[in-house]
């Protein structure tokens, strides 16, 4: 008789995500399935709006993805108008997107799912002098002496001797399913902390830029940071100067620091002790990428640094183009969502002629269990050419090595040489974490590139961040529409926009947790979440499902991003059933 595990909610993510996993008399997942428990709705508060504004409303669809959602739906309302924007804008936006790419990534690494590997209690047992051998021995991080181990280890005895983790609380320590020594925990926890004071750095480009960080500001046709030619003219000191690029060019360098001092070499050697977890948790082995990082004004055209395609059956010799115009290759489906369509709930709607009717009628939560048979998620289905694909770092680096980057190919074959490793390897729960980690390096390189092309052209007599033009409504026509895409450090995002007479008639967005969160559809093909746990997962402890966490963060979730449930004294809510 089988078992059903419920998660609910998962934590270490950005919103609610229950997961269900029934198991067989072994202990394996023999089905699973992935509900997102809360309602966007951002849709429906976006029509009749001016289309100029919609990013500052789209950015409120998540509290950590804020940047990607405005560069979005910018993109989205210059694509329906037709409209190029000017180099500059193009690389400061670049600039941007590229900090948020570091930061999240190294966020996600270390405050979201390390904690899946590492074992934060057994750090406590280590000898600082042999961590600090171990750290010294893997990378030049000056922060590796005895003395700031055994700091750490000190403040990490308080904490837990006063029963007080803290930001360390609820994790399943003591789980025979953690493999790292006593000095590899403690090295993982004292980079752990050194992470959250240099997020505080890495948030400035935006704040330079976009005026604040989370929700910096943003322009259709361009950028809102003004350009000044030198420190002496009036507008200094509200401009982007020469001044600010240097700050921006020491906040990079403190970046990549930290990228090839730390993160990578902390990578690699996590994943020499979990190399069982380079063969589980794939799932569909279906890829896709939108593209990003233009080399000029129009996204997603020309030259990209990330190329888009469909990679189908791990087979890296055919990359199969995309179109995001196409009805025929992008549609979402809602046979197993709380939505209705008009046309019926097996229908598939193209997001241009896409619909947002809440269509609840199951339990009010708490329940024992979804009825998987109906509905049981608020995210759709989005399918392309009728397939479930994966979106994120691991398409986005396979796309990389199958286009023949030679950056992505020399750092994916020095990291598999390292760990003696195929690289069949990549396609699984950890090549999709060793993979963020890879690109993240890859994205912070490129980034003194942008800013020295755009210091280039301010010397030049460039100054120009915006398309004027854009600006007088009467010039546009009375129906337009367009797609906004890009690569969000969770994968493909894109937004949909339908303009009827200097208003928007219908919006929608498409983000990466709904190609790779959302549930089955009508034929039961289930999504990327839902494959990756039924690709060879057993549990060793259903009161402690380690497993279930490891491969759903290695997605890097986002739920709705930052709400918390709580309960009327402010508790935090989470549980694990056996049903």
């Amino acid at each position: 008789m089988s078992k059903r595990v419920v998660v609910d909610p998962i934590t270490r993510i950005e919103g609610h995500l229950r997961i269900e996993a029934e198991l067989g008399e072994d202990q394996s997942i023999r089905n699973a399935y992935s509900s997102g428990t809360m309602v966007r709705g951002i849709e429906l508060i976006l029509k009749g709006r001016d289309p100029r504004e919609a990013w500052a409303f789209a950015q409120r669809i998540c509290g950590v993805c804020t940047l990607v959602h405005g560069i979005a739906s910018v993109r989205a309302v210059e694509n329906a108008l037709g409209y190029d924007i000017p180099a500059n804008a193009q690389l400061i936006r670049n600039l941007m997107i590229g900090a948020q790419y570091v930061h999240d990534h190294v966020m996600h690494f270390y405050h979201l799912h390390a904690l899946d590997w590492v074992d934060v209690v057994s750090a406590l047992k280590a000898d600082p002098k042999a961590t600090s051998e171990l750290a010294q021995s893997i990378s030049s991080y000056p922060k590796s002496s005895p003395g700031y181990f055994a700091e750490v280890q000190k403040r990490l005895r308080t904490f837990v001797d006063g029963g007080q983790l803290g930001i360390f609380a609820n994790g399943f320590w003591g789980h025979p399913g953690y493999k790292l020594p006593p000095e590899a925990n403690l090295m993982a926890v004292a980079h752990y902390l050194d992470a959250l004071a240099w997020q505080r750095d890495v948030v400035q480009i935006h704040t330079i830029f976009g005026g604040k960080n989370p929700h910096p500001n943003f322009l259709v046709g361009g950028v809102p940071a003004p350009i000044s030619a030198g420190p002496g003219d009036g507008s200094a000191s509200t401009a982007v100067n020469i001044v600010t690029l240097n700050q921006i060019r020491s906040i990079i360098k403190t970046m990549r620091d930290f990228v090839d001092q730390v993160y990578v070499p902390d990578t690699l050697a996590i994943a020499g002790f979990y190399k069982d977890w380079f063969a589980r948790g794939e799932g569909l082995g279906n890829f896709m990428t939108y593209g990003d990082f233009p080399a000029d004004g129009r996204a997603n055209t020309g030259s990209l640094l990330i190329p888009s395609g469909v990679i189908l059956g791990r087979d890296l010799s055919r990359i199969e183009p995309v179109d995001l115009n196409d009805p025929a290759q992008i549609q979402e489906f809602a046979a197993h969502s709380w939505y209705d369509y008009s046309a019926g709930k097996t229908a598939g709607l193209h997001p241009y002629a896409g619909e947002t009717t809440l269509a609840y009628s199951g339990p009010n939560p708490p329940f024992d269990q979804l009825d998987v048979e109906q509905s049981y998620s608020w995210i759709k289905s989005p399918r392309w050419r009728g397939k479930a694909v994966e979106v994120g770092p691991l398409a986005r680096v396979l796309m990389l090595y199958a286009k023949g980057h030679e950056q992505t190919r020399d750092l994916a074959n020095m990291a598999l040489k390292k760990l003696d490793l195929p690289l069949p390897a990549m396609f699984s729960t950890l090549g999709r974490t060793a993979a963020r980690t890879l690109e993240t390096k890859i994205i912070a390189d490129q980034m003194e590139g942008w800013l020295d092309a755009l210091v280039a052209n301010i010397r030049n007599g460039d100054l120009k961040v915006h398309n004027d033009r854009l600006w007088d409504p009467s010039t546009w026509p009375r129906e337009a529409r367009g797609v906004g895409a890009m690569e969000a450090p969770r994968g493909g995002l894109a937004h949909w926009v339908v303009i009827k007479n200097g208003k928007i008639d219908n919006y929608q967005a498409v983000v990466p947790s709904t190609w790779n969160a959302g549930p089955r559809d009508a034929t039961g093909q289930s999504g990327a979440y839902e494959a990756a746990l039924q690709d060879r997962h057993s549990l060793y402890d259903v009161k402690q499902p380690l497993e279930i966490q490891r491969t759903i963060h290695s997605f890097d979730p986002c739920i709705a991003c930052a709400v918390h449930v709580v309960d009327p004294e402010g508790r935090e809510m989470s549980s694990i059933e056996v049903v």
